[in-house]
């Protein structure tokens, strides 16, 4: 017959196995070795602060196409989007009434000045035979009247000629500006009207090369650059006039330095906020009114910075932190105030110091703790360029 054990038995076996004689250490519950790091010290970089504002570009110089004479149109010389220069002929309004009414108007100059040569003619008589008393005083001043009369009616037909000779011109549209045309908004065939008030539009030219860039800019941004005049430090041209950067999203082939052009003369009370203006070239024509850009305007001078990656910056309950590496290669929690967003990177306004070596990456950095010993593995540094553009 098989015993079963006692319960004294069995308290007695769990004792002896519970006991720091029998106990055998676990080979998997061994003491981990501190997590690999990669730590790096803060990049030290000169930088200009800069405002990224949304922009819209605009041409320079932009004119509606309207006739100034009434007429029928019988010519169009142009191709929809194609570059012209001042002075081509677009579109041409049948001339032929016109010119007749310059013929009619020259015939009466011709007949004006013939009757002006016969009354300076009959005036200059007139004095020899006044002083012969072959006439009376009466018909020398009518003599006199007549020349004047004469010399006004001829003053009228020069003006009338010049004026049908204007309307002769004005039957071809020229392009006022060097630029870029619309399509054609009138068909040959069709009357367009000159007359003041009722023009018909025709097209509209652009210029294209240079190119007007419109934002607000914020009192604080404003303020910031006018305390900044007359010292040195802002990125200037030649001329004195602001650098500025132009990009444009998801083209950055597009991207290209201008100018501070101007700043409206008053801020608006509903935004509270400046218009600038800021000026691109644009010689192949690529950068188009109406598109949607950036600009970054400088509003500091160039000064130091320190620079850490962005994956390196914690949060803790609102609270921006760092990781550190101690002398003793352990792990320190280092509150900072972060800055501007310079290239993937951040800038770190309070509490880093050059000399720090800042925890980055590393396959135990997740388990990584304030005051935990690690193993660091120095990243590779490289050479940063002098200068770079941050933004807000």
């Amino acid at each position: 017959m098989k015993r079963t054990p006692s319960l004294g038995a069995l308290i007695a076996a769990a004792l002896l196995l519970s006991s720091p004689g029998c106990h055998h250490a676990d080979p998997a519950s061994a003491a981990m070795p501190p997590p690999p790091v990669t730590v790096a010290p803060p990049e030290q970089r000169e930088l200009v602060e800069q405002d990224e504002l949304s922009t819209r570009l605009d041409a320079v110089d932009s004119v509606e196409l309207r006739p100034r004479v009434s007429g029928y149109l019988t010519e169009i010389r142009f191709q929809a989007g194609q570059r012209v220069h001042h002075g081509d002929v677009l579109m041409v309004i049948d001339p032929r009434p016109f010119q007749a009414v310059l013929q009619r108007a020259e015939a009466e100059l011709a007949q004006a000045r013939t009757r002006r040569e016969w009354s300076l003619r009959d005036e200059r008589r007139s004095a020899d035979l006044l002083a012969q008393k072959a006439i009376s005083s009466e018909e020398a001043d009518q003599r006199r009247t007549h020349l004047q009369e004469a010399e006004g009616a001829l003053a009228a037909t020069e003006a009338a000629v010049a004026t049908a000779r204007l309307n002769v011109e004005y039957t071809q549209v020229r392009s006022p500006i060097n630029g870029q045309v619309s399509r054609a908004l009138v068909t040959v065939g069709n009357n367009v009207s000159g007359v003041d008030g009722f023009t018909t539009l025709l097209a509209t030219v652009m210029s294209v090369d240079p190119i007007y860039g419109y934002s607000n800019v914020n009192e604080a941004s404003l303020l910031r650059l006018q305390s900044l005049r007359g010292k040195p430090g802002l990125p200037t041209n030649g001329a004195g006039q602001i650098r500025v950067t132009l990009t444009i999203p998801g083209a950055a082939s597009l991207g290209r330095e201008g100018v501070v052009e101007s700043f409206d003369n008053h801020i608006d009370p509903a935004t509270g906020s400046i218009l600038l203006r800021t000026v691109f070239p644009n010689p192949e024509g690529d950068l188009v009114p109406g598109l949607f850009a950036h600009v970054s305007l400088p509003v500091s001078a160039r000064h130091p910075v320190l620079l850490v990656p962005e994956s390196a910056l914690g949060t803790d309950q609102g609270q921006r932190f760092l990781l550190t590496l101690s002398p003793s290669n352990t792990v320190q929690y280092r509150a900072v105030k972060p800055g501007l967003a310079v290239d993937g990177k951040r800038a770190i306004n309070e509490g880093l110091a050059a000399a720090d070596l800042v925890v980055v990456n590393g396959a135990g950095l997740p388990r990584v703790r304030p005051g935990m010993p690690v193993s660091p593995q120095r990243e590779g540094a490289t050479n940063p360029p002098p200068l770079a553009a941050a933004t807000h």
